[in-house]
């Protein structure tokens, strides 16, 4: 059994391949389920989903340590101790609504789609060609979530002006892009300094990874002379050192 599931995780069958896309659908699902049950909060039908899903990754966490050469590592590696966050925050929420504010918590469960990503490029040539661009636009969906649902828990119930997750986005984005339109403010010290902190990313890391997104690509191909592993995708020599490159391309298009 154990050899099964690391065949799963691990291996480079079909059927591992079709698990791993199982597995990144799930995590976009948990992400789904954060943004649309801020819609309806309270809900009685979402109170019955959160220890669902939280017992699936709870499952998951467990067959990955159980796998795992060295489980206390793993179990203490920072996607491990994210998946643990997000299983408390699905599971407490039952327990109290004390805990509720665990809820924002939920996003990291996309931390673990970087792994996902990782060895699905050993699967899909074109994840292959454009990985840059691919963790480019994760790492920006992810800080716009994280982000996102700090001012959603920090401000729903206290402030009118954001009821559900859409409102805490408009408002994350239009600060993140210091466009600031001024139709919500936040309420209270907390929130404005929540405000002062996305503003600051904004100018910094956001705008940087935006870059990132519309830049020309870079191929991956190590300078047999050089070293430089990062070209132009047409580049016939190397930038550095003038090198011939050879490298491998599908043709015009």
């Amino acid at each position: 059994m154990r050899d099964l599931v690391r065949e799963l995780y691990e291996g480079y069958s079909g059927r591992a391949q079709r698990f791993r896309y199982a597995v990144l659908a799930f995590d976009l699902l948990v992400i789904a389920f954060v943004v649309v049950s801020s819609f309806f909060r309270g809900a009685a039908w979402s109170e019955v989903i959160d220890p669902i899903l939280g017992t699936i990754i709870l499952l998951d966490v467990g067959a990955r340590l159980w796998i795992a050469r060295r489980p206390l590592r793993d179990l203490l590696h920072p996607l491990g101790l994210a998946d643990l966050i997000v299983i408390v925050s699905l599971l407490a929420p039952a327990v109290g609504e004390n805990f509720a504010f665990l809820r924002v918590l939920r996003t990291l469960r996309l931390f673990r789609s970087y792994q996902t990503l990782a060895r699905l490029r050993r699967d899909l040539p074109w994840l292959r060609r454009n990985q840059d661009l691919a963790f480019s636009v994760l790492n920006i969906i992810v800080f716009l979530l994280v982000m996102t649902a700090l001012v959603y828990e920090s401000q729903v119930g206290r402030n009118e002006q954001i009821r559900n997750y859409a409102d805490a986005l408009y408002f994350t984005v239009s600060t993140l892009t210091t466009t600031g339109f001024g139709d919500i403010v936040p309420q209270g010290s907390a929130g404005r300094l929540l405000a002062v902190l996305i503003m600051i990313f904004g100018v910094s890391l956001f705008i940087r990874l935006a870059q990132t997104v519309f830049r020309p690509q870079k191929v991956h191909y190590k300078c047999p002379h050089f070293g430089l592993s990062r070209h132009d995708a047409d580049a016939v020599h190397c930038k550095h050192c003038g090198e011939t490159l050879n490298i491998p391309t599908e043709g015009m298009t």
